[in-house]
């Protein structure tokens, strides 16, 4: 959705609002809102490219279900290799962007600036948080904009790139509305032929180093759940089949894993200092089942919130590490979607943060041992594509909160 469509900003829950509400990560509290109204002051020119979008996407075929994949395999020819150890200083080192495909110079100086980094960090690994070809995702597998927008600023980063779908990956009609989750697929075709891009199926789990895990990432596709058009695929709609199997993989995948470390990776945030808001209440929308991100929400608190102990994501184009608290199960939500694009400078909710910042770009550095888990946040100056490191965060013990009960 582009920002000039945006509704202002609504208050999303505090931590203290939404403990008194019973909303705990436990079945049985209130359930979602999901009337489907729209708010009044929702914009003419959104709703009625809305229901064009809708009528395009009507006769689209159902595509079938990707598979989802539970241990990393090669893909493209060369393709750079996971890391089978930790570097040199005993740690698995992730680059994390995201937000990232614009190919203007924005993207390219933070790519400049987290090449220098990597270098020195000894990244073996980098997560790309979605909406990665702007703005309405590539025409085709070989699409020159993958290219464009991701080759080539990110050349010399050679280590495997894990990729989730945001929702300017999967639109069509009306860039960044989310509503062709169909069109992702081509980004999953693409990986057969990058050297970075990792992406075997649409959602996946990749544990690190893959005999003996210390940490698995477990990428999701959040597009279905939060798209600012309704669904008219059945297959694709939020409680369709395609996310009721995707829900059930991730909760069994968290379930199973034997890694120390887990982290959830996916484009829309659980919770949102920035403009956006949280699931839930995403761009001040409180209802409906698809622009609120309401589904999202009980999704990641009952199935990743006690469970995964980061979730990272983009789509605020912001940088934020976000403190564990009651309402996340201990969980803690970090936003890096800064990498080519940039917000207001304001914080607009009031989430507690350990730190934030609204107006740079930048990119994020996950370093995991046994002994820690540690985020630092740089910001770069795109004019001398230069990298500041602004603060660092460590966490000693991984999440140890009981899975939540389910219905």
């Amino acid at each position: 959705m582009c920002d000039d469509e945006l509704i202002p900003p609504q208050a999303d829950m505090t931590e203290q609002e939404w403990l008194r509400t019973g909303s705990a990560t436990t079945a049985g509290g209130p359930p979602p809102r999901t009337t489907g109204r729209v708010p009044q002051w929702v914009n003419r020119r959104t709703l009625l490219g809305g229901a064009m979008a809708g009528a395009a996407l009507a006769v689209l075929p159902s595509p079938a279900q990707s598979p989802a994949s539970a241990t990393p395999r090669i893909q493209g020819p060369g393709a750079f290799p996971f890391p089978r150890q930790p570097n040199g200083k005993g740690e698995f080192a992730v680059l994390v962007t995201g937000d990232a495909g614009t190919g203007d110079e924005a993207q390219y100086a933070v790519a400049a600036a987290a090449r220098d980094v990597c270098r020195a960090e000894g990244i073996g690994l980098a997560v790309g948080l979605g909406d990665n070809i702007y703005e309405n995702g590539p025409e085709s597998d070989d699409d020159t904009e993958f290219q464009d927008k991701f080759e080539k600023p990110n050349s010399g980063i050679d280590v495997p790139w894990l990729m989730v779908l945001g929702n300017h990956d999967c639109s069509g009609l009306i860039p960044g509305s989310g509503g062709d989750p169909s069109r992702g697929d081509r980004e999953v075709a693409y990986a057969a032929t990058s050297r970075r891009w990792y992406m075997p199926s649409r959602y996946y789990s990749v544990p690190l180093p893959a005999a003996d895990p210390l940490v698995e990432f477990f990428a999701i596709d959040t597009i279905p759940w939060s798209s600012y058009v309704a669904q008219l695929d059945p297959h694709y709609r939020w409680d369709g089949p395609y996310m009721r199997e995707q829900r059930s993989w991730l909760e069994g995948a968290l379930r199973a894993s034997r890694a120390r470390w887990k982290v959830v990776i996916g484009h829309h945030p659980y919770l949102n200092n920035g403009k956006h808001g949280s699931a839930g209440s995403y761009d001040g929308f409180e209802i409906g089942n698809y622009t609120s991100g309401v589904h999202l929400k009980d999704m990641y608190e009952n199935v990743v919130c006690g469970r995964a102990d980061l979730i990272l994501s983009g789509h605020d184009h912001t940088l934020q590490i976000l403190e564990p608290t009651a309402r996340t199960g201990g969980t803690r939500q970090v936003v890096c979607g800064a990498s080519a694009k940039t917000e207001d400078g304001t914080a607009h909710f009031g989430h507690p943060a350990a730190w934030q910042n609204f107006a740079d770009h930048g990119f994020m550095v996950l370093k995991v041992s046994g002994a820690r888990l540690t985020i630092d946040a740089y910001t770069v100056d795109v004019a001398t594509r230069k990298a500041t490191l602004r603060h660092r965060a460590r966490q000693t013990r991984p999440v140890a909160a009981a899975a939540p009960a389910h219905a």
